[in-house]
């Protein structure tokens, strides 16, 4: 078992779900779909690209936003 970074957002009509460790994409109407579309996406690559050349570690993520003046 291992824990992935998932980030989801809100795009439109739909909730869009990425994996950056793996550049895994999906979506789903609700964020509970978007979450079960994505984990099975991921299921999948590991299924097929397996996990051996990926980091063993994850770095924490941190997430902060920025403010930025326009005209």
């Amino acid at each position: 078992m291992r824990n992935f970074l998932v980030s989801i957002q809100k795009e439109d009509k739909f909730f869009v779900a990425r994996c950056p460790e793996l550049s895994v994409t999906s979506q789903g109407n609700t964020l509970e779909e978007a979450q079960a579309n994505i984990k099975e996406a991921m299921e999948l690559y590991i299924e097929s690209f397996g996990l051996e050349d990926l980091p063993r570690e994850i770095s924490k993520p941190y997430w902060t936003t920025v403010e930025v003046v326009h005209a």
